[in-house]
């Protein structure tokens, strides 16, 4: 799926996961227009919270496999789309849950699952990889899939996918079960294409956050200023306000998690906006862990940035 942002085309996979919500707060956001000048200005944070709840919002009402699912990304990423749901954010006031469907109705019934409700141990998570090579040549990838706790079928030897965890028991969702229809993923590779030819290529392991996390490290880096490691580094913040990708699908309404490295008037503020703010440590592999390289056409330098929460490494081969 190929979506202009600026003088970038950004490359996502399609909505049988999660890959083009980083398109739709992309433009989203663009559309609200950026007037600040600080990554953690208060207001800043509140739009993108709020954005992504709205992107979060239609991912869960209509994404699902676009061969069983009449997803309808031209609307979703159309700018009157992105006005309307601009339209439903209050600069003002946080939402406190998933904000209302626009256009076609849906029969959904969202189910709050309390924190600490979940059973079982957490799920080993996605990996990541990224390599631009000396003829300029990018490739994203996530090549990985759960099964290291999934059953052995008996007589077959055979070690099933946990990604089924992702399709809901609804069969009216979306993303509800049906034979050979594929779950809506998490994982979502991506590339930006710069008019100039220069390539980022980004991506990272950590569920719902990957969007979140990606869509604040190219803010960091293309509208900010940021090197690549450094849009990497800064501290992370992330909403939770809908139903989660895997089962048992918790649903936190008005929850931010922000990392304990920004300055105490950035929570403070959300706060008093109507946020329900809970501090991660300083720096958490909860906020995701982003791997990027960044082949500027301009200089002809490739910059890389691995992130420090969890193990990664930028290398030159």
């Amino acid at each position: 799926m190929r979506t202009r942002w600026r003088d970038f085309e950004i490359v996502t996979c399609g909505p049988w996961c999660q890959g083009p919500t980083l398109a739709q707060a992309l433009l989203t956001i663009e559309r609200a227009g950026l007037d600040v000048e600080a990554f953690d200005d208060p207001r800043h944070v509140h739009l993108v919270l709020e954005v992504l709840k709205g992107v979060f919002a239609d991912r869960e009402y209509y994404y699902g496999d676009p061969a069983f699912v009449d997803v309808g990304l031209d609307v979703l990423l159309s700018p009157a789309h992105a006005d309307a749901r601009l339209a439903a954010i209050d600069p003002e006031r946080a939402a406190h849950g998933l904000p209302e469907p626009l256009g076609r109705p849906v029969d959904l019934a969202l189910h709050h699952v309390a924190p600490g409700e979940r059973s079982g141990p957490a799920p080993r998570d996605t990996s990541y990889v990224c390599v631009i090579d000396a003829d300029g040549r990018a490739l994203s990838a996530t090549p990985s899939d759960g099964s290291y706790c999934s059953p052995a079928i008996p007589g077959l030897g055979i070690v099933p996918s946990e990604r089924g965890l992702q399709s809901r028991p609804d069969p009216r969702h979306p993303s509800g079960v049906a034979p050979g229809k594929r779950p809506r993923l998490t994982p979502n590779p991506a590339l930006a294409v710069r008019d100039d030819g220069s390539v980022l290529a980004i991506g990272c392991p950590g569920g719902d956050m990957q969007v979140q996390a990606m869509l604040q490290v190219i803010l960091n880096a293309f509208v900010f200023g940021m090197d690549v490691q450094e849009a990497i580094d800064a501290p992370r913040y992330g909403t939770w306000s809908f139903p989660n990708s895997f089962a048992p699908f918790e649903y936190l309404p008005g929850r931010v998690t922000l990392e304990d490295r920004f300055d105490d008037a950035l929570p403070a503020a959300l706060e008093r906006l109507g946020h329900d703010v809970v501090r991660w440590p300083a720096s958490t592999r909860k906020a995701a862990a982003v791997e990027a390289i960044h082949a500027d056409a301009r200089t002809g330098f490739l910059r890389a940035g691995a992130d420090p929460r969890q193990p990664a490494s930028a290398i030159v081969a």
